[in-house]
């Protein structure tokens, strides 16, 4: 199939749900993506925050074919291993003490307001029931985690939203504090919030969270869907600062480029859950758990590619710290962490990221006005290098 029958059948059959750009992707390796005619791109999208590994990993995809051949899928009646080995992996580097499987991140995030609202409901009044969440969150979409969303524009046309959700100003712990009444059983916030534009809270705000939480006897939920896997530099966001959630929400990277998410626990909390308050047919498929465990495994490999992470997202924020200072007029700030990293423009990006495009640079606009960079966390200097020089190129053009 060529490129202009790929936009016209796509158009013709698929729903109007993306602003999908005209280019047809049949081939991705490493950092690298090409089309039927040999045009090569440059990723620095990874999937939104999901080919941790890059593109086609060999690990990952001799795990799926080795899973291919042995089973693809039976169901959760049955004890599966790779859904043990990867849940396993998790627990042994985490807070949690028990795991649930699903597909993404709103189906998590779906999971992690279920058992926060099942806990209270076995523990405190019927009526504790509201999860706080913060102004410009992402969640999912879904019809809780959109209400669970603190973006209107996500909402509009939808309502009406599943009751029990305040949203408070993100970074403001006060606020927060504030927000809690006797009907509050838990808070659900992302580390860093990746759909509003690399938002990076206060260094001390989710420590005051969690306290909050403790002190008020509230469930704090951490939505690491996109901060998770490795991607600001630890295997979760949470590490760096000093936290440890009652629950947590993974997707994204968690399968290099296979759809699973998991919504991770305390015993305490995930014994709430009882057999038949929820489930997913596929969550915790075979071949999902394989290509996760050989992702999770090797983002883990004596700690190689979390390091890597770190040392090629200061060398990152460094080029496009570079890039704000030769034009000032442009980019009016740099932020986030890790391989997660955000430059916010004095103008709407969209222009931006089609300019790049047609110069074999993958880019993504967040917030309007806010290019988000998460290229896979094997990225080498050299890719950044040809990044920044594309991109300055495009910003030196600008009208």
């Amino acid at each position: 199939m060529d490129k202009k029958t790929a936009v016209l059948e796509s158009q013709k059959y698929l729903m109007n749900t993306y602003r999908r750009f005209p280019v047809l992707l049949r081939k991705g390796r490493g950092m690298k993506v090409w089309g039927p005619d040999g045009r090569e791109f440059l990723d620095f999208v990874g999937g939104v925050a999901t080919n941790v590994l890059g593109h086609c990993h060999p690990k990952v995809v001799v795990a799926i074919q080795k899973q291919a051949q042995r089973l693809i899928h039976v169901s959760n009646f049955y004890h599966i291993e790779p859904q043990i080995e990867l849940a396993r992996l998790l627990v042994e580097n985490s807070f949690a003490e028990k795991v649930f499987f699903c597909n993404s991140g709103a189906e998590a995030n779906e999971g992690a307001i279920k058992l926060a609202r099942k806990f209270s409901a076995v523990h405190y009044a019927p009526e504790k029931r509201e999860i706080i969440a913060a102004h410009n969150a992402f969640h999912g979409r879904t019809l809780a985690t959109l209400a669970a969303t603190g973006q209107e524009k996500f909402q509009k046309g939808f309502e009406p939203l599943t009751p029990g959700f305040r949203h408070v100003p993100f970074g403001d712990a006060d606020a927060l504090a504030r927000a809690v009444t006797d009907r509050t059983c838990a808070v659900m916030l992302e580390p860093i919030q990746g759909e509003a534009g690399v938002q990076v809270p206060p260094e001390d705000y989710l420590k005051k969270v969690e306290l909050l939480c403790r002190e008020r006897g509230l469930l704090f939920i951490l939505d690491e869907v996109q901060t998770g896997m490795g991607r600001t530099g630890t295997l979760f966001a949470c590490e760096q600062y000093g936290v440890e959630p009652d629950i947590m929400t993974l997707a994204k990277g968690l399968g290099g480029g296979v759809p699973i998410g998991a919504v991770l626990a305390t015993g305490r909390v995930a014994e709430a859950f009882a057999p038949g308050d929820h489930g997913s047919t596929f969550g915790g498929n075979p071949l999902a758990c394989a290509a996760a465990v050989a992702t999770l495994q090797t983002v883990l490999e004596s700690g190689f590619l979390l390091e890597q992470c770190r040392r090629m997202g200061a060398y990152l924020s460094a080029k496009l710290q570079d890039l704000k200072r030769t034009f000032s007029s442009t980019v009016a700030d740099v932020r986030g962490k890790g391989l997660l990293l955000g430059m916010e423009l004095t103008r709407d990006c969209g222009p931006v990221v089609e300019a790049c495009l047609q110069r074999g640079l993958l880019l993504n606009c967040a917030a309007g006005n806010v290019l988000r960079f998460m290229p896979p966390l094997i990225v080498q200097e050299g890719d950044i290098d040809q990044m920044a020089q594309v991109l300055g190129d495009v910003m030196e053009r600008l009208p």
